[in-house]
């Protein structure tokens, strides 16, 4: 059975019991997402500060990849943040969210840790709000 058929059992069975009620929003999910979102910020400011008041000698760039378990840190963060970007685009898209693409560009001023999990926050805030979503 693959994913359509799957997803489309599932709506089958929801329409054939009579069960039309999409599942409640988990409370206090949004909360959540904006903490995660605040640690995200803080904690990220925080080293790129202390990078630029304590310099190490390499280039921004050249110190992602100064040993192999940096770099194994760094492709991690590369691979999660285009998958995270992509999201954001499609399920902004989808949803019809304002300023979607803000949270895109933003992770490149800010960081990935900060824009994703606030673009979720705001994601659950509009699924909240709308009934058919």
């Amino acid at each position: 059975m693959g994913v359509r058929d799957h997803l489309h059992s599932r709506d089958m069975n929801a329409s054939t019991t009579g069960d039309s009620t999409p599942p409640a929003r988990p409370p206090g999910v949004f909360w959540l997402y904006l903490a995660v979102a605040a640690i995200g910020l803080v904690g990220t400011a925080w080293f790129n500060i202390r990078s630029v008041v304590e310099p190490s000698g390499d280039t921004f760039f050249a110190a992602w990849f100064a040993n192999p378990s940096v770099s194994s840190l760094s492709i991690d963060l590369l691979i999660v943040a285009a998958a995270a970007s992509i999201f954001i685009i499609i399920e902004g898209r989808r949803l019809g969210i304002r300023w979607y693409w803000v949270y895109v560009v933003a992770s490149f001023v800010t960081a990935i840790a900060f824009t994703f999990p606030l673009f979720l926050a705001v994601r659950e805030r509009h699924l909240a709000r709308t009934p058919e979503a």
